[in-house]
């Protein structure tokens, strides 16, 4: 409830004073004289910013506790999206209202209305038509204007606005010409519908979550004492002025005094002392407390009086044993699995976790206080679980999705559940450099400390080999393994899939397969460089691949040929395929058969780190590998990488990994349903995917229709609440020729980029930087993550620029050699020897040396 007057202090103001209006309500304060300024507990702070105030700073302001900010109207643009309307009210001079847009009427809780004197209240009363009920008013007059008087706050209120009263026109003596007390201005809104004229008090416990501790009554006089005190002060109907605990010694202090939405009902909320607030002794009129508050009291107690040898004296004389109960019960809560489960292993870790509280002396109110103010942040940390308990907070390691990261500027607005799914959208010719700069960049992927979480499971695995691999499976996939891995020839009943899917897979696999079989060298490369010195190169299979093909909800038989065709092709001679098992412990069938085509010699029925740890380093049953290949989520990812790092293993993978992305580029021709459907082909794949739409002298109209078929095929897709989320995020960006939307294109260098283009082929040749580019209308993504030839493998997060996708080459590695004649090294040699002896290497020089003497004699 909004209160009838905002007290605006500052460091002039006394402490006894600034203590009573924070029992009121809100204080305003000056943001700049803050540090100055410090505030009495529990008093929610409005601060009035001033004209040079960043987005950056308001943010801190608010991270930092403040209620509310008011700012200028150029600073709410800037923040709204970011910060939630109710923190944010906006700074206008009454002349201005009309001129307030939409987006800052809806973004805000309100205004803080400066006005030229006293207020009127018809102007008040139109300026309604601009803000609705349900937005606070905040009256500024001017400094050094008029004392105001308890009428003018009434009539105030009436008209649902607050007025703003300066510290140095309150007092908490008798209202005089100088300063208006403090209780005269609570009071002046109150009306009591009683003959006695009091008004009904709800008594609540701060300290208990707001249990209500009783009813009673207040009068003006007792309100007054109760706001300059901060002591409980109520009227008995038959005794008078009834200042409570006075001679039981159940004292209250007062933390906040309330009135309710008619004005004519109040609360005070207060921490209370002694026996409890009920006359017979207990803490509330309205019997005894349970839940949570209850346990507190129960806990309280029993520091004070629990005899030796008691459990809950045990805990709080030991504080090893608290510490490893409440791990022992947070692990327990989390493998927790049914409703009635998890309530009961819930309420054993409160137990825990309140009596460590109640050791310390923390309280419920500590607790929600804090609570309250962590609410009160704007800014978030990822919230990632700390290396040490990683793999308690692993999200199940067989998730086919790819990595989440958090995003980075230009921030989206956050995706609702409702109304269109919409891209945001830039225009080149209207954006600066640094602007752009900004359009290019992607979620930042926080390798290291996804590293540090997967360490753990590596190191399981190394030390412990199948037992660890058995034991993470159960755990993340949920399946009992009998058996680690399949070994070929595979079972043919563990093979059988329907007809037409087998007809499409070997379909696919001999498109493929033609492909990367056309990429091998089967020739030496052979140079004479001078005379008498010839140089070679050859290619080698790496003799022992490691394939990730992801698993868990989806199957993914297409990634097992994108990976396992080439290793066959190189001649690799031993294929370790590691996919997460189903749950009774099987492999997919159409997994399955496609290791079977690929010649796969071993699949590794595991996911996730401990699968890419099983092939770095081997086990009992899994062979080691040299080369670890395939996609997979962050927790793939960042355990790919860390064995990389490690020489022990001496494994290298493909690539670094990120979200998926799509780059389409659209001119008038293109068709706006094919353009939102090779859009959304990848917006499916998970929440963090990049999908880029970049447009050429694409008209309003055109591109609407593309907005409108991206909405309609979204909603009817299986996937939309992923779809919905990642579209929110995705972009449109407007260039004025191909060959400026081609040049955007090579410095984001996507995963994939598609042309929807007049003349596609002819854009090709501008392409330097792309996983794999499809060409034309009919070229959608799809065909080339399932069937056309080319490998679906790609590099992604911007490395396209380094990187290319998955082929045949990458699964063999390059020999060089040379042979030297007698004559040739006579003209070499000289050149070899004056070289080594610059470099200060005489050995070097001398090999050659002994060659050329001998052959002199």
């Amino acid at each position: 409830m909004t209160p009838p007057f905002i007290p605006f202090v500052d460091a002039s103001t006394a402490d006894d004073l600034k203590s009573s209006l924070g029992r009121i309500g809100p204080l305003l304060l000056d943001a700049d004289a803050l540090s100055s300024t410090p505030l009495p507990p529990q008093t929610d702070a409005i601060l009035l910013t001033s004209s040079s105030l960043t987005a950056d700073d308001a943010i801190k302001l608010l991270d930092d506790g403040a209620a509310q900010l008011i700012v200028q109207p150029s600073l709410a643009k800037e923040l709204i999206g970011t910060v939630p309307s109710e923190r944010l009210l906006l700074l206008l001079d009454i002349s201005a209202v009309s001129s307030v847009s939409d987006k800052l009427r809806s973004g805000t809780s309100g205004v803080y209305l400066k006005t030229p004197g006293t207020p009127e209240l018809d102007l008040l009363t139109s300026f309604r038509t601009f803000f609705p009920s349900d937005k606070q008013i905040y009256v500024a007059p001017p400094p050094n204007s008029a004392l105001p008087t308890p009428s003018l706050i009434r009539e105030l209120t009436r008209a649902s606005s607050t007025l703003v009263i300066p510290a140095s026109q309150l007092t908490l003596s008798t209202t005089s010409e100088d300063a208006l007390n403090v209780s005269d201005a609570f009071l002046a809104p109150l009306t009591s519908d009683r003959p006695d004229g009091l008004f009904p008090t709800i008594v609540s416990s701060y300290t208990h979550s707001g249990k209500s501790l009783g009813l009673v009554y207040s009068s003006a006089e007792s309100i007054k004492e109760s706001i300059v005190t901060g002591k409980g002060v109520y009227q008995s109907r038959k005794h008078g002025l009834w200042r409570k605990g006075e001679t039981s010694g159940a004292v209250q202090h007062v933390v906040s005094i309330r009135a309710d939405c008619d004005w004519d009902t109040l609360e005070f909320q207060v921490i209370q002392h002694g026996t409890g607030f009920c006359h017979l002794g207990s803490t509330s009129c309205f019997g005894g407390v349970e839940g949570l508050v209850k346990l507190e009291d129960t806990l309280r107690s029993r520091l004070e009086t629990a005899p030796e040898g008691s459990y809950t004296k045990r805990l709080f004389n030991d504080p090893g044993l608290l510490r490893s109960k409440l791990k022992e019960e947070a692990d327990e809560l989390a493998s927790a699995q049914t409703k009635e489960e998890i309530a009961f292993e819930a309420a054993d870790l409160l137990y825990f976790a309140m009596t460590r509280c109640v050791a310390a002396g923390v309280s419920l109110a500590d607790i929600g206080a804090s609570l309250d103010n962590k609410a009160k942040k704007i800014s978030r940390r990822k919230g990632d679980a700390k290396p040490q308990y990683a793999i308690t907070s692993n999200i199940p390691a067989s998730s086919p999705s790819k990595p989440e990261s958090a995003p980075t500027q230009p921030a989206p607005a956050t995706a609702t559940t409702s109304g269109p799914i919409q891209m945001r959208t830039a225009d080149l010719t209207t954006i600066s450099p640094s602007e752009r700069s900004k359009l290019l960049q992607r979620p930042v992927l926080r390798s290291a400390e996804m590293i540090a979480k997967v360490k753990p499971i590596i190191d399981q695995v190394r030390s412990q080999g199948d037992a660890a691999i058995k034991e993470l499976t159960a755990k993340f996939d949920k399946a009992q393994l009998d058996q680690v891995v399949l070994r070929a020839p595979f079972a043919q009943e563990q093979m059988v899939i329907p007809e037409n899917v087998k007809d499409a897979v070997d379909r696919a696999y001999k498109n493929i397969y033609a492909f990367h079989a056309a990429q091998a060298e089967k020739e030496t490369l052979v140079v004479e460089t001078m005379p008498g010195v010839t140089c070679s190169r050859f290619a080698r299979p790496i003799a022992r691949v490691g394939l990730y093909v992801p698993g868990g909800t989806a199957i993914l038989p297409s990634t097992a040929l994108m990976l396992g065709i080439p290793a066959q092709v190189a001649g690799c001679r031993e294929i370790v395929l590691a996919v997460p098992p189903r749950p009774d412990g099987s492999v997919s069938p159409e997994v399955l058969y496609c290791a079977h085509l690929v010649g796969a010699t071993t699949v590794l029925k595991a996911g996730g780190a401990q699968a890419i740890a099983a092939m770095a380093y081997g086990t009992e049953s899994v062979p080691k590998v040299d080369k670890i290949f395939g996609p997979g989520n962050q927790w793939v990812t960042a355990a790919k990488m860390a064995v990389q790092n490690d020489t022990d293993a001496l494994v290298s993978i493909d690539m670094p990994a990120g979200p998926s992305e799509v780059l389409v580029v659209s001119d008038a021709t293109g068709i706006p349903s094919f353009v939102a459907a090779d859009l959304l082909s990848q917006a499916e794949h998970g929440i963090d995917s990049q999908v880029v739409l970049v447009t050429v002298n694409v008209t309003a109209d055109h591109l609407a229709a593309i907005e409108r078929e991206v909405d309609a095929q979204a909603n009817a897709l299986p996937r939309v609440d992923i779809v919905r989320q990642s579209v929110a995020k995705s972009l449109i960006v407007k260039t004025t020729s191909v060959e400026e939307a081609l040049a955007f294109s090579n410095d984001y260098a996507p995963e994939h980029l598609i042309l929807h283009l007049e003349n596609a082929p002819d854009a090709v040749k501008l392409v330097e930087n792309a996983g794999s580019v499809f060409v034309g209308a009919w070229s959608p993504e799809s065909c080339g993550d399932y069937a056309s030839g080319t490998n679906h493998t790609l590099p992604t997060n911007g490395y396209a620029r380094q990187f290319s996708g998955v082929n045949t080459a990458s699964y063999q590695k390059h020999i060089t050699s040379q042979q030297v004649t007698q004559e040739g090294l006579k003209d070499l040699g000289p050149i070899v020897v004056t070289l080594a002896e610059c470099e200060g290497l005489e050995a070097h020089a001398n090999a050659v040396r002994v060659r050329l003497n001998h052959s002199k004699a």
